[in-house]
């Protein structure tokens, strides 16, 4: 019967199972380098726990503001239980029983995206890194060409242009944020692109990138396509639950050459944990390298060969794989979270559009709500949203909300309807990101705050 899983309920079943099996191994004395006085060590563990109550609740549902929320107490126990042994799965010499798990899920993910069983991938630190392997990959099958990506994609590809040296094209966005298909054909006959990036659940907006519709332009241009989903690839498994464009291009994933994921965002995972996918296996003779000293425990590939990164924490691989196995990468599985922030989205977008003193800034596709205070300038919209953020959380705790801004330019708030005095060239609004599912049945609350707050400012004025 499923119940609420405490952390608590777990630790003294991993820690007690891993030190059952040290045991098996024979007893050792710890030596004495290693020892230290244990009224010290629980001094020093509670000067940590103190100062970590300089931080945010990113675990609140009154949280809303960035892309942050706590791993699921199963990915914690799991990492934890690994952590005691410490595998590296940069071999399997490093961690032969976490490099079986982690080809059972990157096994899993590859099929949730519809890529074919003979794909190469493994899983990494950051999606910063897996992103970078992918445009690197491309690099290497087109030399001498860039990339293109939206002006709205994070802020990592023109960061990794710079790191391989390649030119990187931002492409404008339309009035839903989506890479516009005209500016790209542009820059496509040129002819100095090799990858083009369409983004799934671009981190300002949770917009979603014509990935249908670019594939074919891409391949008319003879460049690959490469799927930055870091944040959304998940709501891959609730992709009927999305309007109907967003499906067809979550369904278009499966046509890619690469793709990425961050388990460590919306797949209930303590950071690093990102993944990277190529449906193309033969990518792998780029990766060809020789160590003197691993990949001596077994013929198979290790994943060293097929990584820019060396050292790697095999209990990554063993949280996300603990992880799916009591939430599987199904619409009822780890799906029913991702659902739950949508709709949290969706409702918030609601409660904007009948507001007096709020509105939307546009339709959430995910669940990243934009908005904004009803304003007459630029000026004021700015000051207005800037107060918002910082009052919103100057009450006691219980009472704080947390929230974010998004800057924004005259030309945008104009083409989704927002006609200001334009005194300025740049104004901020507000941004919320409900990826805990309890904010579906939070937002009601959060919205009245927010709204409460809108009207006693207007009203000083």
């Amino acid at each position: 019967m499923a119940q609420e899983i405490k952390l608590t309920d777990l630790i003294p079943q991993v820690v007690g199972a891993v030190n059952e099996l040290k045991d098996t191994y024979g007893g050792f004395e710890v030596h004495d380098s290693l020892q230290a006085d244990l009224g010290k060590v629980q001094s020093v563990l509670a000067e940590l726990t103190e100062r970590l109550d300089n931080n945010f609740p990113f675990f609140h549902p009154h949280y809303a503001g960035q892309m942050l929320k706590p791993p699921h107490p199963v990915a914690i126990a799991a990492y934890l239980a690994t952590m005691m042994i410490n595998p590296n799965n940069h071999s399997i010499d490093g961690g032969p029983a976490t490099t079986i798990m982690e080809r059972e899920v990157l096994r899993d993910m590859a099929k949730m995206f519809g890529y074919p069983e003979a794909f190469l991938g493994h899983l990494t630190w950051s999606g910063t890194t897996a992103n970078l392997e992918a445009l690197w990959i491309g690099r290497e099958i087109n030399p001498g060409k860039g990339i293109a990506h939206s002006k709205d994609s994070h802020y990592t590809h023109s960061r990794m242009s710079e790191v391989l040296n390649i030119e990187s094209i931002g492409i404008r966005t339309d009035s839903l944020g989506r890479m516009d298909l005209n500016h790209l054909e542009e820059e496509l006959r040129r002819g100095t692109i090799g990858t083009v990036v369409a983004t799934l659940g671009t981190t300002g907006l949770g917009a979603i990138d014509p990935l249908a519709d670019i594939i074919p332009l891409a391949r008319k241009y003879g460049a690959r396509v490469h799927v930055d989903t870091a944040y959304g690839g998940f709501f891959k498994l609730i992709e009927n639950q999305l309007d109907p464009e967003g499906a067809r291009h979550y369904a278009a994933i499966s046509q890619s050459d690469s793709v990425v994921v961050d388990p460590h965002k919306h797949g209930l995972q303590p950071y690093g944990c990102g993944a990277v996918f190529f449906s193309d296996i033969t990518v792998g003779r780029f990766y060809k390298h020789d160590s003197p000293y691993t990949y001596f425990a077994s013929d198979e590939l290790h994943f060293g060969e097929i990584q820019l990164e060396c050292s790697r924490a095999g209990a990554s691989a063993a949280a996300l794989w603990a992880t799916l196995k009591v939430f599987p990468l199904t619409e009822q599985g780890l799906g029913q979270v991702l659902l739950a922030g949508r709709n949290a989205a969706v409702k918030w977008h609601e409660l904007l559009e009948t507001s007096e003193v709020l509105a939307p800034y546009q339709k959430p596709e995910l669940d990243i709500i934009a908005y904004l205070p009803r304003a007459e300038s630029m000026t004021e919209l700015d000051y207005l949203s800037h107060e918002l953020f910082v009052r919103s959380t100057d009450v006691e705790r219980k009472e704080q909300i947390h929230l974010a801004t998004y800057v924004v330019n005259n030309e945008a708030l104009s083409v989704r309807g927002f006609n200001l005095n334009p005194d300025a060239d740049k104004a901020r609004i507000m941004r919320s990101v409900l990826m805990k599912p309890e904010q579906e049945n939070w937002v009601q609350n959060l919205h009245n705050h927010v709204e409460a707050l809108t009207k006693e400012m207007i009203g000083e004025k």
